[in-house]
């Protein structure tokens, strides 16, 4: 990991991310962004190697900027450095793309330890993070049949993944209106009211 950026914006968490960093990878180049505009900024001048991304910003979500850059640049790879490990924002980070998740709860040094496995091929998670995952898959329900159309199951998918609904329309080849009347029907179709939701429901019909 030659380079590494580090989005929070509270300054002590992100001086302990930093110290958790240097220990893990101490020849790294480490920037820092307090938002998404920032991260964006920093993202547009030299892809990282290493994103530590927090999912509270300023100026947005930060499962929007995991989306963008598992979409845009799939070799960074992305870990969520968070307070919260509660499912919603756990999932919705996963399936946006995340490929790991830590809680700041953790000293650097520990947290250092978790990072040093992404060279070995280890996915960063904090033990109560990982429980919570077998706790979620142990006791998953058999996937069950989609209510959804052909294509309303394909712009679910997208949204799971964290696609704006300009992106699913270009990806898609429709128009946003389109696009918007799909997840629309979607939402009520599943009863359903937040992308995390519908994150999780793809996953449930074994879309995702």
């Amino acid at each position: 990991m030659n380079d590494i950026l580090i989005v929070e914006d509270l300054p002590e968490a992100a001086a302990m991310l930093n110290e958790a960093v240097m220990l893990a990878f101490p020849e790294a180049h480490v920037r820092c962004g307090q938002d998404l505009a920032q991260a964006g900024a920093a993202i547009a001048e030299r892809v990282p190697d290493l994103a530590l991304v927090d999912l509270g910003l300023p100026d947005g979500d930060g499962t929007e900027l995991i989306a963008t850059l598992t979409l845009r640049h799939p070799r960074c790879t992305v870990v969520v450095s968070s307070i919260t490990g509660e499912d919603s924002k756990l999932f919705a980070a996963l399936q946006a793309g995340a490929q790991g998740y830590v809680l700041k709860e953790h000293p650097p040094a520990q947290l250092a330890a978790m990072l040093t496995g992404i060279a070995q091929g280890q996915p960063p998670l904090s033990p109560a993070i990982a429980r919570r995952l077998l706790d979620h898959f142990r006791l998953r329900p058999a996937t069950v049949i989609s209510p959804l159309s052909a294509r309303e199951n394909e712009v679910l998918v997208l949204l799971a993944r964290g696609l704006r609904l300009g992106e699913i329309a270009t990806a898609l080849g429709i128009s946003r209106h389109t696009v918007g009347d799909h997840v629309k029907h979607i939402y009520e179709k599943l009863n359903i009211a937040s992308r995390a939701e519908a994150a999780l429901r793809a996953k449930s019909f074994g879309l995702v």
